[in-house]
């Protein structure tokens, strides 16, 4: 019979480095990349560059610091999983922390749907999974699985989960749906496919082992199975087979939030185990990427293992100045983004097109931004609608930080 992760009756308590290190994470999606973009174009030298390229996707195989944001989400959120649930097996029982993750999961995949624009369009013209659809996913097993599972177990069920898919994708056969099979073409809105109407489904010719844009086994059964409206036209970078190994990057954050909880390990320890295994995953990962390739829109294994380290040397960085040597007052804005992602995040969106962008916007646009342009550099404008965007969301966290307002699912 199944028991629940073995985890000692008392912990610590909150820990301000996991707010900080998640805000940090949602810093970057709620305009700060805008910035960085908007100072490349006002002084391009090879240092912007750098950090222009690095706060965009890969297009396909490879690894941005932009590719961590989500993954990192998701760990973190692993991470806060074991504290949460603890607190409520403890007082309550395994029922009630059963139930706990279903209203949760449940509620944040509905909110996913309208996040994603709901009924504004008829079906089938309606997207069913999305970011905060694959965060409800990842939280609700992960949930369930740390509810019933012992550690050991968990490790199993995640080196499962990675191995399985390399092996489906290397070996599983599937239809090449490109207009000429075994040709030379890429699956993708950019090239034209933005329906599934426009693939091969008469052809016969059988493939496996492809990592070619939008010929991969997880796009070949969103193309076949995920119904609606898909993100990259013919299939979902979010799509139903690449969730499984999304939700391995939440278990590797509930390994990370056991370390974190353990009080019979010491601080200095933790951060050691956290910096040493982000480090062997970010190797490992890389490694393994030369036969099963890093890409993040069907969430490799490899993806994962890379992902899940830098997420755990960001961990041990973060714990190690908050919570070891409490030096905290450079991290407040974090903290107040990190204490309310999920209403930053949907507040930025229900503002419409690029959130609190389209806000500063109506600040600094217009003749500000052609005066800035004209009487600074080009491109200046740009950079002081970023920085007014950046401005407006720490003052919105802040403001609902300070009142104590949190949205709590």
């Amino acid at each position: 019979m199944a028991t629940q992760t073995t985890i000692p009756a008392s912990g610590p308590q909150r820990l301000m480095s996991l707010d900080a290190l998640r805000g940090f994470d949602m810093f970057w999606i709620l305009g700060a990349d805008s910035f960085v973009y908007a100072l490349h174009e006002t002084s391009q030298n090879a240092a912007t560059e750098f950090l222009a390229t690095q706060l965009d996707h890969a297009e396909w195989q490879g690894f941005h610091f932009y590719d961590l944001i989500f993954p990192h989400f998701v760990f973190m959120m692993g991470v806060s999983t074991v504290f949460s649930l603890t607190k409520i097996i403890e007082r309550e029982g395994r029922a009630a922390a059963v139930k706990r993750v279903l209203q949760r999961g449940i509620l944040l995949f509905i909110i996913g749907l309208i996040y994603s624009g709901g009924f504004t369009n008829p079906w089938p013209d309606m997207r069913l999974l999305g970011v905060l659809n694959r965060i409800a996913l990842c939280y609700t097993f992960g949930g369930l699985l740390f509810i019933f599972v012992r550690t050991r177990g968990l490790a199993a069920v995640a080196a499962a989960i990675l191995l399985g898919y390399w092996a489906l994708l290397a070996w599983v056969p599937f239809p090449d749906v490109r207009p000429v099979p075994g040709g030379d073409a890429i699956i993708t809105k950019e090239a034209g496919f933005t329906n599934i109407s426009q693939l091969n489904w008469a052809g016969t010719n059988m493939i496996h082992g492809s990592y070619v844009q939008g010929v991969t086994l997880p796009n070949y059964l969103d193309q076949k199975y995920l119904p609606g409206r898909k993100y990259d036209g013919t299939y979902d970078p979010e799509g139903i087979l690449s969730t499984l190994p999304a939700v391995v990057t939440g278990l590797l954050g509930i390994f990370a939030g056991l370390l974190l909880r353990n009080p019979s390990v010491s601080d200095e320890k933790k951060v050691w185990w956290l910096l040493g295994s982000g480090a062997a995953g970010v190797a490992l990962g890389f490694l393994w990427g030369l036969e099963f390739p890093v890409i993040k829109k069907i969430w490799t294994s490899s993806y994962v293992l890379v992902a899940g380290g830098f997420s755990a040397l960001l961990l041990g960085a973060f714990y190690w100045i908050v919570d070891v040597r409490k030096w905290r007052a450079w991290c407040q804005p974090f903290v107040w983004i990190g204490m309310n992602p999920l209403t930053i995040y949907l507040t930025s969106n229900f503002l419409g097109g690029l959130g609190f962008e389209k806000l500063a916007r109506r600040l600094a646009g217009g003749p500000v931004k052609s005066f800035l342009d004209t009487h600074v550099t080009s491109g200046f404008g740009d950079l002081v609608i970023a920085a007014t965007a950046v401005a407006l969301f720490l003052w919105f966290a802040r403001f609902l930080y300070q009142r104590k307002i949190f949205l709590r699912l």
